[in-house]
C-alpha cells in the first residue's frame, strides 16, 4: 500500500463513507479505496463506527474523517471540476444539486455535506485566460449565471 505524500482531509460529522461513495459514483477516476472503523469509542462515535475513509475524487487523494459536528465546511475550500461541454456540466451539477445540494453563483454549488464545488466548463477558463475584451465579456456573462451555460459563454467570447 502506497500512501500519498499529500492528501486532502475532509472533516465530516458522521457521513464520510456515504459522501465518499457518492463522489466516487459521480466523478470519473474516483473510488473508495479503504474504510477504517474505530478500534474503541471516540468523542463523536463508538467502537466499530466508520472513523476514516480513503478515497479519490477525479484522481485527487482524499481522506474523510468522521470527527463530529465541531467544524464546518466553507467556500474557502472547493473542488474545481473542469468540463468539456454542457452535457458534462449538467451531469455533475445535477448530480450534486439533485442529491440534496444547493446552487450558488458563477458555477459554484454545494453538495449535501456542504462541500463546495466549482463546475467549470473549459470554454470559460479559456476565455478568462484570453484576457482583454474576451475575458470581460465571458466574465460579465458568467456573473449572471448559477450553472454555467456553455452556449452563452461561447457567444460572449465571440462578442
Amino acid at each position: 500500500m502506497t500512501i500519498a505524500k499529500n492528501t486532502i482531509c475532509l472533516w465530516y460529522d458522521k457521513d464520510a463513507e456515504t459522501a465518499a461513495r457518492f463522489h466516487a459514483d459521480t466523478f470519473p477516476d474516483s473510488a473508495v479505496t479503504a474504510v477504517h472503523r474505530a478500534p474503541s469509542d471516540f468523542p463523536s462515535g463508538k467502537a466499530g463506527d466508520v472513523l476514516t475513509v480513503e478515497f479519490t475524487v477525479a484522481g485527487i487523494p482524499c481522506f474523510g474523517l468522521n470527527g463530529g459536528s465541531a467544524f464546518k465546511h466553507s467556500e474557502a475550500f472547493s473542488f474545481q471540476i473542469a468540463t468539456d461541454d454542457q452535457e458534462e456540466t449538467d451531469r455533475y451539477w445535477n448530480a450534486i444539486v439533485g442529491n440534496g445540494g444547493q446552487e450558488s453563483a458563477c458555477g459554484w454549488c454545494k453538495d449535501k455535506w456542504d462541500i463546495s464545488w466549482q463546475i467549470t466548463p473549459r470554454v470559460l477558463t479559456e476565455a478568462m485566460a484570453a484576457g482583454g475584451d474576451v475575458a470581460k465579456r465571458a466574465f460579465d456573462a458568467m456573473m449572471t449565471m448559477k450553472k454555467i451555460d456553455v452556449a452563452k459563454i461561447t457567444a460572449a467570447r465571440r462578442g
